[in-house]
């Protein structure tokens, strides 16, 4: 299947080398081809320069985002949450009629500078939009004519791309979304990446619930050991 992965953050990084192993033809997309490969020093999340990682991938076509909106058949955004809509609608015309998978979540970091974050004892990231709207729901309204779903976003991405890695993938992955079709397609890649446990929250409108977690994810991240130490954990439902 031809992929489109739009970012190159670690979180797109990760499911771009498994799509690859899974035998996909994977496109890349950023927002400047050129600035992305001129980089040569980590980027805020510590992930090394992009190049590094296109070299040690072959294979990965890396293009502008509307490009590689427009190769991909299943569309995976990875653009981090408060350019994410901006930079969505920038290629609504190639996102049309495409399932668009989301995992961002729409923290704002720099809301209490003095205390900085990630810290066990600084102040979480603030999101916005929170409890009477969603990131998801926004990316859907803006673009009317793409098949939104939420999921991804209450795990690590090395977690969603690798279930076994807890609990030999005896934890549960959540989707939410208006449309079934585009819902079936991401439960699909889930169960091709080795999820067994897949709930189906519902419509589009769970992601607001899905996105509030990640507060309480970091939470327990810091509780297991912090930044690190701690990422690596699952969430199971028990019925």
């Amino acid at each position: 299947m031809k992929i489109a992965v739009l970012g190159t953050g670690g979180g797109a990084r990760a499911h771009t080398a498994k799509l690859l192993e899974l035998g996909h033809e994977v496109f890349v997309g950023t927002r400047d081809v050129e600035a992305t490969l001129a980089r040569t020093e980590p980027d805020m999340m510590g992930s090394p320069p992009y190049k590094e990682f296109l070299a040690a991938h072959p294979g990965i076509t890396l293009l502008s985002f509307g490009e590689a909106a427009a190769a991909g058949e299943l569309v995976i955004s990875g653009i981090d949450g408060h350019n994410a809509v901006a930079a969505l609608s920038a290629i609504a015309d190639q996102l049309a009629g495409k399932t668009l998978i989301d995992y961002a979540v729409p923290f704002i970091y720099q809301h209490a500078p003095e205390h900085p974050w990630p810290t066990p004892w600084g102040v979480m990231p603030k999101l916005d939009p929170c409890d009477t709207d969603s990131l998801g729901e926004q990316i859907q309204r803006a673009l009317p004519a793409t098949k939104v779903v939420k999921s991804f976003v209450t795990q690590e991405q090395t977690t969603v791309v690798n279930p076994q890695a807890v609990a030999g993938g005896d934890h549960t992955m959540f989707v939410a979304g208006d449309h079934a079709d585009a819902k079936q397609q991401t439960i699909d890649l889930l169960k091709a990446y080795g999820w067994s446990d897949i709930l189906d929250l519902g419509a589009l409108v769970c992601a607001r619930g899905m996105e509030m977690h990640t507060h309480l994810h970091e939470a327990i991240r810091f509780g297991l050991g912090g930044q690190e130490l701690g990422g690596h954990f699952g969430i199971k439902v028990v019925r």
